[in-house]
């Protein structure tokens, strides 16, 4: 680290955390700063596209396969891999033991509250092509036309982006225009009517356009 810094820099986040940023501002340390700070920015404000994104898809699926089953808890009856299926088990088991301190049942939208936004995507996976994607999955993205595989392959990126931002990594070295975009597409094959209401408080473009100059790269809106 480097005197240039404020020193409770250092106690707050660490040399290996900052050194990333160096090295790509070419051992410059108030231009890394620069980096680090607007890399929180901008990871911050994707929050709300995201954030949409994932609620949209975990709705619409369980609308279909709600449908489908004829029971808000359809995982009880669907054919879930193990894999899955555990998943649904331990959202019960943590929310069985909130329960039993407060003495407030939960309910089925408490379990999906629970379930992950990968969880929602492994649904679309070849596995589930004959029991879920065929008879019911297909139908919560009425606007898309394409293949299952590349849809999911899509909301699978997103999920592996989301994770690097609550995990907070860099993620001011990706293509974020792309990024944004893929946002946006992907919730018009869910519904078209959202973005508009989105984009009225989307911060992403403006965050993305004060992106500090030394370290632009050749993203084109």
């Amino acid at each position: 680290m480097t005197s240039e810094l404020p020193e409770w820099f250092q106690r707050v986040f660490s040399t290996p955390r900052f050194t990333p940023y160096l090295d790509v501002s070419g051992r410059n340390v108030m231009r890394a700063w620069r980096l680090y700070r607007w890399n929180v920015e901008v990871s911050e404000a994707f929050y709300g596209p995201l954030h949409c994104l994932e609620i949209g898809l975990r709705n619409a699926e369980h609308d279909q396969l709600r449908a489908r089953y004829g029971r808000a808890d359809w995982w009880e009856v669907a054919p879930l891999r193990s894999h899955d299926a555990c998943k649904i088990a331990k959202a019960r088991d943590d929310l069985g033991r909130r329960s039993r301190r407060s003495g407030i049942p939960f309910t089925a939208d408490d379990v999906l509250a629970e379930l992950s936004f990968g969880f929602w995507v492994s649904l679309l996976s070849q596995a589930y092509d004959r029991h879920l994607w065929v008879p019911a999955l297909h139908r919560a993205f009425p606007h898309y036309s394409g293949r299952r595989g590349e849809l999911r392959d899509n909301l699978q990126a997103m999920v592996l982006f989301r994770n690097r931002i609550m995990h907070h990594e860099p993620i001011h070295h990706r293509h974020l225009v792309a990024d944004h975009a893929k946002i946006y597409r992907l919730l018009g094959y869910l519904e078209p009517e959202v973005a508009p209401w989105l984009r009225r408080f989307d911060r992403v473009p403006e965050i993305l356009a004060r992106k500090p100059k030394e370290d632009h790269d050749d993203e084109q809106a």
